[in-house]
């Protein structure tokens, strides 16, 4: 017997132990939700449930697999006949079962990302849009923008309209690409991942027998981190629990951050709504945070209507030491803050891996990856590459590579692979033929490049004048506006935030007094030896941050304009989300927590003016402390 009096606190009590029905568990930071939906589940196989008719429904495999090796220490026997995985593997397994009557195969294909880019460059042929002058969107920006509207079960065109208004002409061709990739999905008996769970969708909402016997057969359904559900996820898990409605769903409303990906926070909220005869539980005592961090995490979440409202209660004891509210007059002072700080808390016996800077958007931590550079302070960006390592950032650099060095082959590849037909095959002829003639002029591309080509020539010429080459800035604004900024805006479904990253490269490069200096300084910022990186302290945008810890919290960059951001604050639900972010951000820490701002950013026209964070202004002042500095060092 599970001596759940003693394992469990009074809230995770009431949830594990639950009488069956609809249930909604609110499952605050730091609260042991995981602890409770796997004693929950441990509890009903305790009372005789049979496993195979639970379904846990997870994000990750990962999270499955952990959870139930947990039920499997728990109630030794018959856990691996529970119905546990990710949405997708669930619909999988049932779409398997009854592939024929969804009209498939029984053996049908499941594609990869790399499977789906690969068929789809298919259809590109196929459509000759691969050798048009149009431009057009990539295979990966197509794809994401194909799944997004399968999961938010939202028609093609209105999404293009609402979403990607930068794809507004391409519309008809993107509707037909869409049509021709289904077609040859069916053709080769094949479904992506997005299809795994539409066509489960399908098959349960149009076959009632079948939907009806899965209903039957499931007894319970758990569904983790349910604030991140899409409408299709929530659709598939509904017509799973509408027949018994024995359905428990966990999650943090205050932490639903991926919209843009697609999760639909109203699913959560309006749980009551559908379920009108459900009960909602809270797990609120963290076990994470300090109570003066939990003070503020609380404050900095009150002012959303949208949520269920809760305060975190601290289960650990006071540190007497409140968060700070850094103001630094520059970014570079505050890159400096950071890093002075953490060798204080390094020389304090706080590790690097113990330390996170944490960031609304990647080009945010620019200064402060120069700055801990600087100071051989070891780190590690999980949030994906440093920022000059970025494709687009290297693709602007090729330009200026070009033009201080007309023999770089390898710059003058990357730049024609932008043009439209143009390979590696067709990239290593034209460099041949250029470096036979020697001018771009005489060089004979594609016709399907020709306007591109001849944009490219004048250009290129701009930016090798011995004038331009002393403005390294002025050179990567001319390549933006000259060529760069259509080829992004018409090829990427992440145009705007690939374009405040250029932004900011402008900036960073009207400190130098040369193209020479700027591309040794890219260089050496791009070949650092990372052989500690594994021990150093952790940069990451928050949405990767999330559901995770570190004794130290640097929270950078709290502006308003940059986090919030300026598009998020012109609708309601877009700073709400933001908020959300903001508090995600300060609950990932459990002794040390820092909220920094810069007064000022240089740019390529001067300084900026910066105002706080509206976030920290809703703070009341007593919960942190004022930190001030005028300069580091």
């Amino acid at each position: 017997m599970i001596d759940y009096v003693n394992l469990l606190n009074e809230e995770q009590r009431e949830a594990v132990t639950a009488t069956p029905g609809p249930i909604l568990v609110v499952a605050g930071a730091g609260s042991g939700k995981t602890r409770a939906l796997t004693y929950r589940v441990a509890y009903l196989l305790d009372n005789g449930v049979e496993p195979s008719r639970i379904v846990l429904a997870t994000f990750t495999n990962k999270a499955a697999r952990q959870m139930l090796e947990r039920v499997g220490q728990l109630i030794p026997h018959g856990t691996e006949a529970i119905w546990g995985g990710t949405f997708h593997h669930l619909a999988h397994r049932l779409l398997r079962r009854h592939a024929a009557l969804a009209g498939y195969d029984p053996s049908f294909t499941i594609l990869d990302r790399a499977d789906s880019a690969e068929l789809l460059s298919e259809c590109y042929e196929e459509m000759k849009l691969s050798r048009s002058e149009v431009h057009f969107p990539r295979r990966e920006g197509a794809l994401e923008i194909f799944g997004l509207a399968t999961n938010r079960e939202t028609p093609l065109d209105k999404l293009i309209a609402e979403d990607f208004p930068h794809f507004a002409e391409q519309t008809e061709r993107l509707v037909e690409l869409a049509r021709l990739y289904r077609k040859r999905k069916q053709k080769a008996s094949a479904v992506d991942y997005d299809d795994l769970l539409s066509e489960a969708v399908r098959l349960l909402r149009d076959q009632n027998s079948i939907r009806e016997e899965y209903q039957d057969h499931f007894h319970h359904i758990l569904v983790d981190e349910y604030q991140d559900t899409s409408r299709l996820q929530a659709e598939f898990i509904h017509l799973l629990a509408a027949g018994h409605r024995q359905i428990m769903a966990v999650g943090d409303d205050a932490q639903s951050i991926y919209s843009w990906r697609g999760a639909d926070i109203r699913n959560m909220l309006a749980f009551p709504e559908r379920y009108p005869e459900c009960r909602v539980l809270y797990l609120r005592a963290n076990y994470r945070s300090t109570p003066e961090i939990l003070s503020l995490a609380n404050a900095a979440i009150a002012a959303n209507r949208f949520q269920f409202p809760k305060e975190l209660a601290p289960v650990r004891n006071s540190h007497r030491l409140k968060p700070a509210v850094v103001s630094c007059p520059t970014a570079n002072v505050q890159a400096s803050f950071v890093a002075s700080q953490i060798q204080t808390l390094r020389r304090e016996g706080v590790s690097w891996e113990e330390i996170a800077i944490l960031y609304r958007a990647h080009f945010h931590a620019l200064e402060v990856q120069l700055e801990l550079t600087r100071a051989g302070i070891p780190f590690e960006i999980t949030s994906g590459l440093r920022f000059f390592e970025q494709a687009h950032l290297k693709d602007v650099a090729a330009f200026l590579r070009l033009a201080t060095n007309p023999r770089d082959s390898v710059a003058f590849s990357r730049v024609v692979r932008m043009f439209p037909g143009v390979g590696e095959k067709t990239a290593n002829r034209l460099w041949e033929e250029f470096s036979r003639k020697g001018d771009l002029s005489a060089v004979s591309p594609p016709k399907s490049c020709t306007a591109s080509w001849n944009q490219w020539i004048s250009l290129q010429r701009e930016i090798a004048s011995p004038e331009l080459r002393q403005l390294p800035a002025a050179q990567i604004e001319k390549v933006i506006d000259g060529f760069y900024r259509e080829q992004v805006e018409s090829q990427h479904a992440d145009a705007a935030h690939r374009l405040e990253d250029l932004s900011q490269l402008v900036s960073f490069a009207a400190e130098f007094p040369d193209t020479d200096s700027l591309l040794t300084q890219l260089t050496l910022l791009t070949n650092t030896d990372r052989s500690n990186s594994r021990e150093g302290v952790h940069l990451s945008t928050i949405h990767q941050a999330k559901g995770l810890e570190w004794r130290t919290v640097f929270v950078i960059m709290l502006a308003d304009g940059l986090f919030p951001s300026s598009r998020s604050t012109e609708s309601l639900m877009g700073e709400e989300e933001e908020r959300r972010l903001f508090y995600v951000a300060t609950t990932r820490a459990q002794d040390h927590l820092f909220l920094v701002y810069p007064r000022y950013r240089a740019s390529h026209y001067g300084e900026n003016s910066l105002r706080p964070s509206r976030f920290l202004a809703e703070i009341p002042r007593e919960l942190y402390s004022d930190v001030r500095p005028s300069r580091i060092g």
